[in-house]
């Protein structure tokens, strides 16, 4: 049985908008999450030792470098795994290559993008 907090929660969960966004750290790698708030979300892992991720604590300075609109979070979550699976020239690819990206997305969701 669901708890109210829990429908609630899953409610407001299912119209957020997610994000898929892409840091480049001071050693040049790179680094693929999800969010609804990408501004929030690099100032969290600049500053915020304990909601940032671990693998950018000492990686600073972060440079957001890409960023899109997903939609819902299931897509994103399937867009995030597979860009974390690419090389290092693919993710660079896929930064500045609109169409690349297109590409991996109508992958994902089975439609042009």
């Amino acid at each position: 049985m669901f708890k109210t907090n829990e429908v609630v929660s899953s409610v407001k969960e299912a119209r957020q908008t997610w994000y898929i966004y892409l840091i480049r750290c001071s050693d040049e790698t790179l680094y693929t999450g999800i969010s609804t708030d990408v501004n929030r979300r690099l100032i969290e892992h600049q500053t915020d030792r304990v909601r940032g991720a671990r693998y950018l604590r000492g990686r600073g300075p972060l440079r957001l470098v890409f960023h899109r609109k997903i939609g819902d979070r299931s897509v994103a979550l399937r867009l995030e795994i597979k860009i974390k699976r690419l090389n290092r020239a693919a993710k660079e690819q896929l930064i500045t290559q609109t169409d690349y990206f297109d590409r991996i997305l109508q992958g994902i969701v089975g439609e042009p993008a």
